[in-house]
């Protein structure tokens, strides 16, 4: 007896078509009817925290008209930075579907190494950067042995080291308590020089938009050349468009108060290389491939110990990178250095910004769309006065919404046959 089928069955002896081969249709209804299709999916992309985002500063703005001032943004825009790259070293641990619960203690513990070697054995600040980058970096290699080759779950032996490593801090920096560091050296310059012409932030904005361009035209020939479905060039140039806007709006900010700081020129130049090194390596490749399965990356070939341990090694030399731009902001360590919510801020600054806590998703510049909502979040609290207790309430609300998107858009990438 036949039955009679839905709409979306399929006829027998054939399959269905795979959608990521379905070619978008043309014009504004194509465009809209793919992301329809994409959104059925699970497939939201950043558009949930982007949109989110704007959100948060249209209220803010709304709430205090200095909030989108040029000051504030600048300030925004610098305070973002050490967190960001603490950010940033998490995420390629997510990926894998692993945790990291030490990057804060590891990025006191690496600061407080800096600012000893600095201002007690009157090491070269340069010398002492790398050394604790090293150090930050011997930690990450540590504990990804410890658990991709003794096969200790990851949450174990980071949280041994949230509390070993705070210990260690405390015991290098000895009575001390805390060491200012020197106003005009290496370290205090991180987060206080500005480029105060408008030629850099305008000719950042500039390079920036040219090469998403010149990138996104090079993937639509590739594909095209290969038979594969290919993005509209209406839609490239809409998008381009989008870019130049939001990126010559921010480098006219920046100018209108100090210029360009050098801080966020470093973090985008870091997220643009480690984007580069995810996306376009080999290497990245094996990261997302772990974050599928780890016995079916096995089974492929990859040397699974090695790519766990790079990860917690990349996320212990960005925990160090970030402890010294935390450092630089407030020109000091201490025994607080890495403690209090930073650890807490971080992970939720890359799962709001996309990163899934399953593993196989996520970006560099997740941590940046989350460490901007967390530091929007943070600014318009302070510009209105309300209490701490408020914040943290108000982003443990935003995490739970962006690990439930994120479950909901697994769940039904699922359905569709996609995860």
């Amino acid at each position: 007896m036949t039955g009679t089928g839905s709409p979306g069955d399929t006829e027998p002896g054939r399959r269905r078509a795979d959608p990521r081969l379905i070619t978008p249709g043309k014009g504004v209804r194509g465009a809209w009817t793919e992301f329809r299709r994409k959104s059925r999916s699970g497939e939201l992309g950043s558009l949930p925290v982007i949109g989110g985002l704007v959100a948060i500063w249209l209220v803010f703005q709304s709430l205090d008209n200095t909030f989108l001032s040029p000051r504030n943004l600048s300030n925004l825009s610098v305070d973002i930075v050490g967190m960001g790259l603490i950010a940033v070293g998490i995420v390629f641990v997510l990926l894998v579907g692993d945790i990291d619960l030490s990057i804060g203690s590891v990025s006191g513990l690496t600061a407080a190494a800096f600012a000893v070697l600095n201002v007690n054995h009157g090491v070269e600040e340069w010398l002492g950067v790398l050394i604790a980058l090293l150090f930050g970096a011997a930690i990450g290699v540590v504990q990804g042995f410890f658990v991709a080759r003794v096969g200790v779950p990851a949450f174990v032996v980071t949280l041994a080291g949230l509390l070993g490593w705070n210990g260690l801090m405390l015991y290098i920096m000895g009575t001390d308590g805390s060491f200012a560091l020197d106003d005009e050296g290496l370290v205090a310059t991180l987060t206080s020089h500005y480029f105060t012409g408008p030629g850099v932030a305008f000719g950042l904005a500039a390079l920036s938009v040219a090469v998403c361009l010149a990138t996104a035209v090079r993937e639509r020939r590739r594909r095209v050349a290969a038979g594969l479905p290919a993005r509209p060039p209406r839609a490239i140039g809409l998008v381009t468009a989008a870019l130049a806007v939001v990126a010559f709006s921010a480098a006219f900010a920046l100018t209108q108060f100090q210029g360009m700081p050098l801080a966020l020129l470093i973090f985008l130049a870091v997220l643009v290389g480690l984007d580069f090194l995810l996306r376009r390596t080999t290497y990245g490749r094996k990261v997302f491939a772990l974050g599928g399965g780890l016995e079916a990356a096995r089974r492929t070939g990859i040397n699974v110990v090695w790519v766990r341990i790079s990860v917690f090694t990349v996320s212990g030399t960005m925990a160090a990178a970030g402890g010294l731009f935390l450092a630089s902001r407030i020109n000091s360590v201490g025994t607080t250095s890495g403690g209090g919510e930073l650890m807490i801020d971080v992970i939720a600054a890359a799962v709001i910004g996309g990163t899934s806590l399953f593993g196989g998703r996520g970006t560099p510049w997740s941590a940046l769309l989350g460490v901007l909502v967390i530091q929007s979040i943070a600014s318009g609290m302070a510009l209105l006065g309300v209490a701490v207790a408020i914040q943290s309430m108000i982003t443990g609300g935003v995490l739970l919404a962006a690990v439930v998107i994120d479950s909901l858009s697994r769940r039904l990438q699922t359905a569709h046959g996609r995860a």
